[in-house]
C-alpha cells in the first residue's frame, strides 16, 4: 500500500469534513450570510475550529483494519465501527457525534447478528451518504493491489454495504472507486480523469446490467454537467446528491483550495459533500496543496497521522 497516496485521499478527507462541519444542517441563503472561508469553530456542533465528523471517524476506522489486516475483512470493519459509535475510538475527542440514522440502525444491528452481509439497511430509505463518505480506503487499497474491476465493485458492494446496502449507495461507491483508479492510474487534467474514470464505471454497470446507472446520468457527460448553475445543484445527505455535488465542485474550480470551500458553502450535509470531494482532491492535488494553516488547525492530528 502506498502512503503517499492512501494518505493524500485520507487528509482531503478529513480537511473538507471539518470545513463543512460548523455550517452542517444551515441552508445555502443562511451559509450566504456568513460563507466559510477557512477552519472556524462552534457553530454546528459547538467545537473548537478543526473539528471533523463521523465521516473522518469511520474513513480512520475504516484504514485503521486494512492497515492491521492488510486485506479487507468485513467483521473487523464491523467491529471497529462498533468501536467508534459506543467507546468514541477514531474520533478528535473521544465521543461519536454527527451520527447518520442508517448507519447506527445498521452498527446496532451488526452487534446483536455479527453478519456483515445483512447488517446494512437495504430499501430505498438506506441511500444516504454515509457508505460513500468512508469508502476511500477501501478503494485506494484495492486499486494499489490491482483488483480487477469486478473483484473492486465486490470490495465496494461489502464494504459499502456494511452500512448501506441498496443497490443505488452501492452503486455509488462503484463510480468512486472507478474515479480513484482513473486518479492514481492515469494522466491528464482533473476533470479528464474524473471523466475517465465515469466512463469506465458506466461502461462496466451497464455491461452487467445495473439498474441505478439512471440516477447518475448527470455525471456522464462533465463537460455539460459543469456548466450546471449553482442553483441546480442539491447538496443533500441524499447519496446520489452528494456524489455529484462533490463532482461539480471538483469540475468548476482549479485547486483543492477553492473546490472545498465551494462544497463547504453549498448548505445543508455540507461536511459529508466537502469530505467526499476532499478525497479525490487530495489524490490530485495531493496533502501539500492543503493550506497549512488549515492542516495545523485539526483537531487530534496526532491521531490522524499515526496512521501514516
Amino acid at each position: 500500500m502506498t502512503v503517499n497516496n492512501m494518505r493524500n485521499a485520507v487528509l482531503g478527507v478529513i480537511t473538507g469534513d471539518a470545513l463543512g462541519c460548523p455550517v452542517q444542517f444551515e441552508s445555502r441563503e443562511e451559509v450566504s450570510r456568513h460563507p466559510v472561508t477557512g477552519m472556524r469553530g462552534y457553530g454546528s456542533f459547538n467545537l473548537p475550529p478543526g473539528s471533523w465528523t463521523d465521516d473522518s471517524s469511520l474513513t480512520l476506522a475504516l484504514l485503521a483494519s486494512i492497515r492491521e489486516c492488510q486485506d479487507i475483512r468485513l467483521t473487523d470493519i464491523a467491529d471497529r465501527f462498533m468501536d467508534w459509535l459506543y467507546n468514541g475510538a477514531y474520533t478528535p475527542f473521544g465521543f461519536s457525534y454527527d451520527i447518520g440514522y442508517g448507519t447506527r440502525a445498521a452498527i446496532e444491528t451488526y452487534r446483536h447478528s455479527h453478519d456483515p452481509y445483512t447488517c446494512g439497511g437495504s430499501s430505498e430509505r438506506n441511500n444516504g451518504n454515509g457508505s460513500l463518505m468512508r469508502i476511500i480506503p477501501a478503494c485506494v487499497f484495492s486499486v494499489e493491489r490491482g483488483d480487477d474491476e469486478k473483484t473492486m465493485i465486490r470490495v465496494m458492494d461489502e464494504t459499502g454495504g456494511l452500512t448501506h446496502n441498496h443497490p443505488r449507495s452501492k452503486t455509488a461507491c462503484g463510480l468512486y472507486a472507478f474515479i480513484v483508479r482513473a486518479l492514481i492510474n492515469e494522466e491528464g487534467t482533473l476533470e479528464e480523469r474524473l471523466q475517465s474514470g465515469l466512463k469506465q464505471g458506466f461502461a462496466y454497470y451497464r455491461k452487467h446490467g445495473n439498474k441505478e446507472l439512471g440516477y447518475y446520468s448527470r455525471l456522464e457527460d462533465l463537460g455539460s454537467f459543469a456548466k450546471t448553475e449553482r442553483k441546480d445543484i442539491r447538496s443533500s445527505g441524499y447519496v446520489v446528491d452528494s456524489l455529484e455535488a462533490a463532482v461539480w465542485c471538483l469540475i468548476t474550480e482549479n485547486s483543492l483550495e477553492k473546490s472545498l470551500l465551494k462544497a463547504a458553502n453549498l448548505g445543508e450535509d455540507t461536511d459529508t459533500v466537502a469530505a467526499i470531494a476532499g478525497g479525490l482532491a487530495g489524490l490530485y492535488y495531493t496533502a501539500d496543496a492543503i493550506p497549512q494553516e488549515w492542516y495545523e488547525a485539526l483537531q487530534n492530528r496526532e491521531l490522524v497521522e499515526s496512521f501514516f
